[in-house]
């Protein structure tokens, strides 16, 4: 794959976070990247005082380092922040990290050499996961602990994941024939100061919830029908009225989805139900909505996967080094905050559907989805594990932005916690894959109630690919190995397929 700095597409960092993918850069980066390097070659030469170039870090930039000890400083810097702590970080984030870091130094303002450049790509190339810690990431003067950790692995120090073992660096880089990276002035500075960690995590959670939400719209779409609810809220006349893009799209996925089913035209007429729980007929509203938020993450975040993050920038049309800030990772955090929201709200309605689907006064079904209720209990306890899974999902959705602690004795005194923000979103969506996993259970076992009836083709084929692995459940059994494989086809794609072959329908977000 040929990335062009500062113009990667989300169809690209979605095939470098599914891997394995060979990267390369165009020549017509390393121009750019050479003339950045003469520009701090000279900074390095020449007796001002530079930040990061011939200064100490942080609170610390008013030392001024030896000529002859630069080398040393940039090789102390890594180590020193190496301080991460927690599980690693899983392979698809370190591969987005690799990927964007080599990019954003090959957009030619970073000042380090192309050996920099070429040994991140040597290292993805390879299939190499240099071990990151986690945790220890504020998300401003970039992310610092996790970058540190992976740039050590790039000195041939610190350690990389091997078939899941970690093994030290120096060996795993010299069985893949990559020499040890050697910094020289400001490269160890350029590789740690920067937004990549947190926005792969959040791209991270981007591509993986992708699928669920796809999923979560065909099983939304059974359960209206199970319900034996109206398409009528899905009519596009009530969506254009509204304008919001998001919900225009979700009521066309709706009614695409239902599309000519015989459960819904048994009823048509001599229903004398008025209106649908909002659970049901709101989906449009609440999934849009979602759907938005999402989107606009997707924007944020492609634009941040494309910056240059670090400091000082080098701006080689008049050789200045200018100190900023673009490594405070703000906009990932608050994109990162509204993802978390939009996954917990599109868990809590689902949440609410299973509530409806097992009272047998709003859905008409059989007490808790099942039969001989009393003497079966169905999904009742089921739907307690839902509901308590949307709680956690409320406490993990408040925002990590709203929070910062001053570090480095307050000269960064406002952060913004963009790792611990994107990092919780996997739990989040684990959480949310469950409750649709039960709803859909509780959904199919509701369409079995209404046979011979037939719902729509697609809706259909979901029921029946549940059917191959989880049999109906005429009486109460062990329920936990069902949740679990279907919140393994929430999460697998094997749902997000069967929407994807709609015809005439755009994709959630990465064509968004």
């Amino acid at each position: 794959m040929l990335i062009q700095p500062g113009l990667l597409t989300l169809e690209q960092l979605q095939s470098i976070h599914a891997g394995p993918e060979r990267l390369e850069l165009p020549a017509s980066s390393r121009a750019l990247i050479h003339a950045s390097r003469q520009a701090v070659q000279r900074a390095a030469d020449g007796d001002a005082p530079v930040y990061g170039v011939n200064t100490g870090f942080g609170k610390l930039a008013n030392q001024r380092i030896n000529k002859e000890q630069l080398a040393t400083l940039q090789l102390n810097l890594i180590r020193s922040h190496s301080v991460g702590v927690g599980e690693p970080l899983a392979p698809e984030v370190v591969r987005l990290m690799l990927a964007l870091k080599a990019a954003s130094l090959a957009r030619g303002h970073s000042g380090v050499r192309e050996i920099v450049v070429d040994t991140l790509i040597a290292v993805h190339n390879a299939g190499l996961t240099p071990y990151v810690p986690s945790q220890g990431s504020v998300g401003a003067s970039g992310d610092l602990a996790p970058l540190a950790h992976m740039t050590l692995a790039l000195i041939g120090e610190g350690d990389i994941l091997v078939d899941g073992n970690r093994v030290p660096a120096a060996a795993a880089l010299q069985r893949a024939g990559i020499a040890p990276l050697v910094l020289g002035a400001k490269e160890g500075l350029a590789l740690i100061n920067g937004t990549q960690t947190s926005t792969a995590l959040a791209l991270h959670a981007l591509f993986s919830f992708e699928p669920v939400l796809e999923a979560a719209l065909v099983i939304g779409a059974l359960t209206v029908d199970a319900a034996r609810g109206s398409d009528g809220p899905f009519d596009p006349r009530i969506h254009a009225l509204r304008g919001q893009p998001g919900q225009i799209d979700v009521a066309r996925y709706y009614r695409a989805l239902l599309k000519g089913s015989a459960i819904r035209d048994s009823h048509l007429t001599g229903d004398d139900r008025v209106q649908d729980p909002y659970s049901l007929r709101c989906q449009p509203q609440v999934i849009g909505a979602c759907l938005d938020q999402l989107r606009h993450s997707a924007r944020v975040l492609l634009c941040e996967a494309n910056a240059v993050t670090d400091n000082p920038l080098v701006f080689v049309e008049d050789g200045c080094l200018i100190s900023g800030g673009n490594f405070h990772a703000e906009p990932v955090a608050l994109a990162a905050d509204g993802m978390a929201l939009a996954i917990a709200e599109v868990g809590s309605i689902a949440e609410r559907r299973i509530a409806m689907l097992i009272d047998s006064g709003v859905s008409r079904l059989p007490p808790f989805v099942t039969a001989d209720a009393g003497l079966n209990s169905g999904f009742m306890i089921a739907h307690v594990t839902a509901a308590s899974l949307a709680s956690e999902n409320k406490s993990l959705a408040h925002p990590a932005s709203v929070d910062s602690l001053p570090t480095s004795a307050n000269q960064e005194d406002h952060v913004s916690m963009a790792c611990f923000a994107a990092r919780r979103l996997q739990a989040m969506i684990s959480n949310t894959a469950c409750i649709l996993g039960i709803e859909l259970l509780a959904c199919a076992q509701g369409i079995d109630f209404l046979r011979p009836l037939t719902s729509s083709a697609a809706l259909e084929e979901a029921h029946a690919l549940l059917r191959k692995s989880v049999p109906a459940m005429p009486h109460d059994r062990y329920l936990a190995p069902d949740m679990a494989q279907a919140t393994q086809m929430v999460r697998d794609g094997s749902l997000s397929r069967i929407f994807r072959a709609l015809p005439d329908l755009p994709r959630l977000w990465i064509a968004g």
